[in-house]
């Protein structure tokens, strides 16, 4: 097959972003597949490009990088402004790459233009990935006000399930939120993979830095923002040096909108016990997931939320490192009913410092959740069978034959 793929977020292992359409894709190589994808530079990445387009490739995969940036840190304007740039030239592409079929991976949901242009205007076969649900995200976060622009975008999404042959979703939460709100069910849920190569391979030659030597590390990996609840952690923080637990550090390793305000938190109350390291590719965050006791995955109590696929959950489940959560949707069930984790109040620094110390505080409990997460990651979030699992619906999408 000839596969064409939106994505404005494109990474390889070597920037600090996910990598799963870099993964399932040079997969889909490997298999005799012709895959092109079309992306833009986003700061997280490991793209660049000098020109107002360029050809790269990675590993086979095609990819015709799009000259336009796009920053966490831009004004909420500015970073609508990125997205519709993208969607209009992206739109070129639909029209003119040869494919057989087409995928559109959403957020935002602006990506569906040129899956709806090549849909429509080419008879493309397009399928549309759900990564995160736009725009009752953006809408539920505040991050879109205007009505009219809340109205339209709506509108985008309906018109690209209704369009598409089939709707990928990055979790079950994800899928049963789109049957609720439109009664779509042509879905299959995929989500985000454990990369097994990477995490689940330990360089014993590794050591922590001096500084970090003697603590008993708990990371929290990505974006520090509002949506990510990381004044949860600082605030949690803050009662563990306050109780005298100070054999216990956080490593925040990211950035973000509140990067700067949470810095200014910790020097101004004097906290040693949480650090901020700056973003670093993927074969270098790997050694602080795997040399933590726990990996920490809060996010802000809300019901779009609680459909997320985080990528570091996965990460953390490859290592073998339990996680702590916030969420109340699919991933609670999953940790409670697999036991590799434990979830805590959104809203309660105190319930998240408690999880922190019973961790710390339990060798035979860490190692019995270690051990759960790394068959996990094995036995059913391997990238090796999602993206075959992807492939066989889009393969079924081609021959013209219904999704399972």
């Amino acid at each position: 097959m000839k596969i064409v793929y939106f994505y404005q977020y494109f990474s390889t292992p070597r920037g600090a972003w996910g990598t799963r359409a870099y993964e399932f894709s040079r997969r889909w190589v490997a298999a005799g597949h012709d895959v092109t994808i079309v992306t833009s530079i986003y700061y997280k990445s490991d793209l660049t490009a000098s020109r107002p387009v360029e050809d790269q490739e990675f590993d086979g995969i095609k990819v015709k990088v799009l000259n336009i940036e796009i920053n966490n840190k831009q004004p909420v304007w500015k970073r609508i402004l990125t997205f519709i740039q993208y969607g209009f030239f992206a739109s070129w592409y639909a029209i003119t790459l040869p494919a057989d079929v087409v995928i559109a991976s959403s957020g935002p949901i602006t990506v569906g233009i040129p899956g709806l242009t090549a849909a429509i205007l080419r008879r493309r076969k397009l399928i549309f990935e759900v990564r995160d649900l736009w725009p009752e995200g953006a809408v539920e976060m505040g991050l879109l006000t205007n009505t009219l622009v809340i109205r339209l975008a709506y509108a985008l999404e309906k018109l690209c399930y209704r369009t598409a042959k089939l709707i990928v979703t990055l979790s079950s939460g994800m899928a049963e939120d789109i049957n609720r709100r439109y009664g779509f069910t042509h879905t299959l849920s995929i989500p985000n993979a454990a990369d097994n190569r990477l995490f689940g391979q330990t360089d014993v030659q590794w050591q922590l830095p001096d500084a970090f030597q003697g603590f008993k590390i708990a990371n929290y990996v990505g974006n520090i923002g509002k949506v990510n609840n990381t004044e949860l952690i600082l605030s949690a923080a803050a009662l563990l040096d306050k109780c005298g637990r100070r054999d216990i550090k956080i490593v925040i390793i990211g950035d973000g909108q509140q990067r700067d305000k949470i810095q200014r938190s910790i020097t101004k109350q004097g906290l040693d016990n949480i650090v901020i390291l700056d973003l670093m590719p993927k074969q270098e965050m790997v050694h602080w997931v795997q040399h933590s006791f726990c990996s920490l995955v809060p996010l802000l109590p809300t019901p779009i939320l609680d459909t997320s696929s985080p990528n570091k959950l996965f990460d953390s489940l490859a290592a073998g490192v339990p996680v702590i959560q916030t969420t109340n949707g699919w991933i609670r069930k999953f940790i409670e009913e697999n036991e590799c984790g434990l979830s805590v109040d959104a809203r309660s620094p105190v319930s998240l410092a408690d999880a922190l110390i019973k961790l710390a505080d339990d060798s035979d409990l860490q190692g019995k959740m270690g051990r759960n997460a790394q068959k996990l990651a094995k036995d059913v979030f391997d990238r090796d069978v999602l993206a075959n699992k992807m492939l066989a619906g889009m393969t079924k999408v081609h021959a013209g034959e219904p999704p399972e």
